[in-house]
């Protein structure tokens, strides 16, 4: 008997022992399975390596570990991502973002003319589903599941272009407030984009993986998304390696660009009581977004930060001096407020500093609106915000130093700041999607448990 033991412990030795040079000598496997966040405004890729154990978020030509989720159509071909982004003013009215929001909903004519007014692209109602009529040589319809598969697309060539191999397999991630329908819906996204499916998950649970929350002794996470435009909140209940939803609560009208828009309407005022009028080239505009969306990012790291730019305006003043500039303002209006009476443009060099205070107290009432979902899931969870055991940020606005200070001071208690908040759904995903390739070493899988009964409240 001591001998068989023996031997057996020989096998086992030499087995360890070869797999030890494997893994040091032996080029690791590729990933075949890819981790996506298919996100409202940004979308992004990933991948678990095999060996490591490590998550690379795979980046574009330029660099960059996402990309914004718009698509735009001209007569000569489809621009998806930075490229359709740089389209989005010259060719407003072909240029589709937020199809997350339509896709898979069955929507009454009235709740889908109320949705509809907030774009500048033309939505159809089509038996109760949106689709898009995109106008360039001739008029045809696309619908939000095709604008999610060119997305799917591209992020599926960046991977393949990193990994050197074709790659069809994925999992994928979805609000936990989806239903089935759209559920379905995002996966038949990802079929017209040649990918098959292993699994769809919840983002917040894809955010928990990523903190690693699933390998660790806690219960109650709040995950908190603010993203560019949704504040998505929701409370998971952990026991072993399972989560459960246990209650969602959210707005669909609040994120960066709400933010970005007090910010950009400050500088409007600004630019009219120095110099009595309002800029209106599409260009000019468009860099004073960009450079709104680059103060803001300054703000998160710095004290306070420059606005820059030339301007060209009119040599008069404004017919409507107290004229508020919303955000689905197109320059078109602008311009027609501003008629030309043979007057020679004035070239001026615009600049101002702007402040984290200035920027705070801007946003102040929209940073204090975050604690209402909180409250909510709370309610709905029936537990204390003493007992919440992990706060978890996720979504590019949490970077805000103010946003964190009001959930801090909420909760008595630091938030989690651990990962990324822009790649922390991506990784989480890249994680589960490395769990169902069978990657060595293999992480404990986080399995949720569905929730069909549960809904998500929104305060808009």
């Amino acid at each position: 008997m001591s001998g068989e033991m023996t031997i057996l412990g020989s096998a086992i030795l030499a087995l360890l022992l070869a797999g030890y040079l494997a893994q040091q000598y032996l080029p690791m496997p590729t990933p075949k399975v890819l981790g996506i966040d298919l996100g409202t405004t940004y979308c992004s890729v990933g991948v678990f390596h095999p060996g490591t154990g490590d998550v690379k978020v795979i980046m574009d030509d330029d660099g960059h570990q996402s990309i914004p989720s718009i698509v735009s159509f001209t007569e000569k071909d489809i621009y998806v991502g930075y490229e359709g982004l740089e389209l989005a003013d010259a060719n407003p009215h072909n240029t589709i973002y937020d199809a997350k929001r339509f896709i898979g909903k069955i929507f009454s004519p009235e709740e889908l003319e109320k949705e509809s007014d907030r774009y500048q692209f033309k939505v159809v109602n089509n038996d109760g589903e949106a689709v898009y009529s995109i106008k360039t040589n001739e008029t045809f319809t696309v619908t939000p599941e095709y604008i999610a598969s060119q997305l799917l697309l591209k992020l599926k060539k960046m991977a393949e272009k990193y990994l050197g191999i074709p790659v069809s397999k994925a999992v994928i991630s979805v609000p936990a407030e989806f239903d089935e329908r759209q559920r379905n819906y995002t996966v038949k996204a990802a079929n017209l984009a040649g990918l098959d499916i292993l699994r769809v998950i919840n983002e917040p649970t894809a955010a928990a993986m990523a903190y690693g929350l699933h390998k660790v002794d806690v219960f109650n996470v709040l995950v908190v998304d603010l993203g560019g435009g949704t504040l998505d909140v929701s409370l998971l209940n952990k026991q072993g390696g399972m989560f459960l939803t246990r209650a969602m609560a959210g707005n669909n009208k609040l994120g960066g660009q709400d933010f970005n828009q007090r910010l950009l309407q400050y500088l409007y005022d600004k630019i009219y009581s120095t110099y009595g009028s309002l800029p209106s080239l599409k260009e000019e505009i468009h860099r004073l977004r960009q450079s709104v969306e680059a103060v803001k990012l300054n703000l998160t790291l710095y004290n306070s930060s420059w606005v820059r730019m030339p301007l060209t305006l009119p040599a008069y003043r404004s017919s409507e001096p107290g004229k508020k500039v919303e955000e689905d303002r197109t320059q078109e209006n602008v311009a027609l407020n501003q008629k030309d009476e043979s007057s020679e443009p004035q070239k001026v060099h615009f600049e101002t500093e702007i402040s984290r205070k200035l920027f705070e107290h801007l946003n102040e009432d929209l940073f204090q609106k975050i604690l209402v979902p909180i409250e909510r899931v709370l309610k709905e969870g029936h537990l204390g915000k003493e007992e919440v055991d992990e706060i978890v940020l996720v979504g590019g606005s949490t970077r805000i130093p103010r946003i964190r200070q009001v959930i801090r001071d909420f909760f008595s208690k630091e938030p989690n700041t651990s990962v990324d908040p822009d790649l922390a759904v991506v990784i989480g995903v890249a994680i589960q999607a490395g769990i169902m390739g069978g990657s060595w070493p293999l992480q404990v899988s986080a399995i949720e448990i569905p929730n069909r009964h549960l809904r998500k409240t929104n305060f808009n």
